[in-house]
């Protein structure tokens, strides 16, 4: 039996689609049965790491079995095995027949009732990581799997020895967590500043590719840098602050996890003199099972560990999922009451142009229609914010919490999710467009038809898919139809809907945490930067091809609700992108740059993070010479910096010596420079 589940690999999404190509495996079949079906098939093929050469050496190996074979029977006398009866392979494809119709009915009864985001060419390896997910498992890209409680007992072979969180698949119990970091204010000494590796929101990790929101969702800013104004910093003036956070402190039930390991931790941070720690607060796990139910009691407890440490805390309204991206070893979905809603009407979802729905965060279609119980998308996000602000109001009042972070979409932050790795996304893919459910799709109807060409009233259809590269498309390529005037009409109505849903979404929060500081995180979409479109900021939402600024009217719109800006990618080096990946034509300094500029040209401040593990003394240089810009006139700096995050390799010892020394940097005392 789990040799027939092996060999159902490719299935389509209904019966027709499983029948192509049927005839051209049926004898391929017979002969697998003929050979014991243990040899021809080594593994099930799934693409995790971009499926390249994956399988090549089962193939072959294949092949030379089946010819073998062949001779074998067709000779008289030819080799020990028995020919079968004609009959018998006949039965034998039958067999075959009905394993992979049953397959896709069970795979397209999943993807339409189930609310399972299963790729059209979904395989049994997907079915069961799926399944896994939703019992509380968790599912590693290289197929290792373990309970998602036991994260201290992570079997050597992952990637990764810390959880982290994204946001992505849409599991229903699971333990994750909420984030922790530290935090540390000022600025250091310019001694010596060079290149660092790279990273971004949700691109491919340190190693090949993906590392997917899980880092991003794995920072955030703490700390109060006017707190901080005493430490008088070596190159005047600025005040910034780093922070640290980890996952698996909160579980589903709103639990506190281990206090215990949590207060060590604490102390650890305490010690490396860091200011304060962020925590996000799930709306999966908060209001998880009933609308307007709110459940906050591990924050509280959590909280108090904190103060009692004399630590500050910021926190972030987080709305979207967590896990299901590569790297992510825990899974916090969306509330259970609206994944409910989800299934009889998927369309609350973002989807793609090819109608799968994506459950990682709720569409901006529906922030002003009454789908949610009667309440709108913002009703929601405003209710979840004010019940918090009441609930930790004595908080509030004696400044122990510094910032809120308003989410805003995929892995929190103000963009379209259009490179999920769930539908097969890869770095430097360009992504798609998220703008086919019913919702969005009636907006744009309507700006069509104020525009005066309903036939406008659709998405492109020469866009290429998620892995596309943008001269392989006729939108995105040069003097594509980006640049033309439905191209224009188009993008405009786009990134505007992703504009006006910040705006909708911060100008509540500004009632929810009136008199508080609040921020919001802009993604770093640098690959294909250096071409002309910038396809992957477009798909994303940020319509800034060469000719146009995409990030005005979004620093504008921070500026009119009065929000810090928060940016990543500041420990990116263009030159080490290129090294790694040549061909996207990849630019995260000035990408970083222009993001800086467009913020400071309207006066906003602004916060960052680092996008990748920093444990080395040119990491931490990279960070110090962005944080405050050293030639920069006008002396301009960041407000905060976060970073990214507490994990067991940065306690190891010679890695947290380094890390205590750029914490010192960053609050402006003088350190001796060893050799790096």
């Amino acid at each position: 039996m789990a040799t027939d589940m092996q060999r159902l690999v490719g299935m389509g999404e209904d019966d027709e689609e499983m029948g192509m190509g049927m005839k051209d495996d049926d004898d391929e079949d017979a002969d697998y049965d003929e050979n014991g079906g243990e040899h021809g098939n080594v593994s099930g093929m799934v693409e995790i790491d971009g499926g390249s050469g994956m399988g090549t050496g089962a193939g072959d190996n294949r092949f030379q079995q089946h010819h073998e074979f062949q001779e074998q029977v067709g000779t008289p006398g030819g080799g020990n095995r028995r020919s079968r009866p004609v009959e018998e392979k006949e039965r034998t494809k039958l067999r075959e027949r009905r394993r992979r119709a049953i397959t896709a009915r069970i795979l397209a009864g999943l993807r339409r009732h189930g609310n399972y985001n299963l790729r059209v060419r979904a395989d049994i390896n997907d079915v069961i990581a799926a399944l896994a997910r939703e019992a509380g498992w968790v599912v590693l890209p290289d197929g290792t799997t373990f309970p998602s409680k036991s994260q201290g007992q992570m079997p050597a072979g992952g990637n990764s020895a810390v959880v982290t969180s994204s946001s992505s698949h849409v599991p229903s119990q699971q333990p994750p967590s909420v984030s922790l970091k530290g935090v540390a204010s000022g600025y250091g000494s310019p001694l010596e500043y060079n290149a660092c590796p790279m990273k971004d929101v949700f691109i491919p990790s340190p190693s090949p590719y993906d590392l997917s929101s899980t880092s991003r969702s794995q920072t955030s800013m703490v700390g109060d840098g006017e707190a901080q104004r005493d430490n008088p910093p070596l190159i005047g003036g600025s005040i910034d602050t780093i922070n640290e956070k980890q996952l698996g402190v909160i579980n589903i039930k709103c639990e506190l996890v281990d206090p215990d390991g949590i207060l060590k931790q604490l102390r650890v941070l305490k010690s490396a003199n860091v200011d304060g720690v962020m925590v996000d607060c799930w709306w999966g796990i908060v209001e998880a099972h009933a609308p307007q139910e709110y459940n906050w009691n591990g924050y509280k407890r959590l909280f108090q560990m904190v103060r009692e440490l004399k630590l500050k805390l910021q926190v972030v309204m987080s709305f979207h999922e967590c896990g299901g991206n590569f790297g992510d070893d825990v899974c916090i979905p969306l509330p259970h009451w609206v994944a409910e809603i989800g299934r009889s009407n998927p369309d609350i979802f973002f989807t793609d142009r090819e109608g799968r729905h994506n459950p990682e965060c709720l569409s901006w279609g529906i922030d002003k229609e009454r789908v949610l119980r009667g309440r709108t998308a913002v009703e929601v996000y405003f209710d979840f914010m004010r019940s918090f602000r009441i609930e930790f109001n004595e908080y509030f009042e004696d400044g122990f919490i510094s910032m809120i972070e308003v989410g805003l979409g995929p892995c929190g932050e103000l963009r379209y999710p259009s490179c999920p790795v769930k539908h097969g996304w890869r770095y430097p893919g360009i992504g798609e467009f998220q703008c086919y459910d019913q919702y969005m799709l009636k907006s744009l109807r309507k700006a069509a038809e104020e525009r005066g060409h309903t036939i406008w009233a659709r998405g492109p259809d020469n866009v290429g898919t998620y892995n596309s590269q943008p001269h392989e498309t006729g939108f995105f390529c040069d003097g594509g139809d980006y640049d033309g005037f439905y191209g224009r009409f188009f993008l405009n109505w786009y990134s505007q809907a992703l504009v006006d849903h910040g705006n909708r979404v911060l100008s509540m929060a500004k009632l929810a945490f009136e008199g508080s500081c609040i921020a919001a995180k802009v993604s770093g979409i640098y690959w294909w930067y250096k071409t002309a479109s910038h396809a992957a900021e477009l798909t994303s939402g940020y319509y800034n091809p060469c000719n146009r600024d995409g990030y005005a009217a979004i620093t504008a719109m921070l500026k009119r609700n009065g929000v810090n800006l928060n940016i990543a990618c500041v420990d990116l080096h263009t030159f080490n992108q290129h090294e790694s990946f040549p061909e996207p034509f990849a630019d995260p300094e000035r990408l970083v740059w222009q993001v800086l500029n467009a913020g400071w040209d309207v006066g906003l401040p602004v916060v960052s993070e680092n996008a990748l593990p920093c444990l080395n003394r040119v990491s931490y240089n990279k960070v110090l010479d962005n944080t405050k810009p050293i030639n920069d006139p006008d002396g301009r700096h960041f407000s905060s910096f976060t970073y990214l995050r507490l994990s067991p390799l940065l306690m190891e010892r010679p890695n947290f010596i380094e890390f205590e020394r750029f914490v010192k940097r960053m609050h402006g005392e003088a350190v001796l420079d060893l050799q790096v």
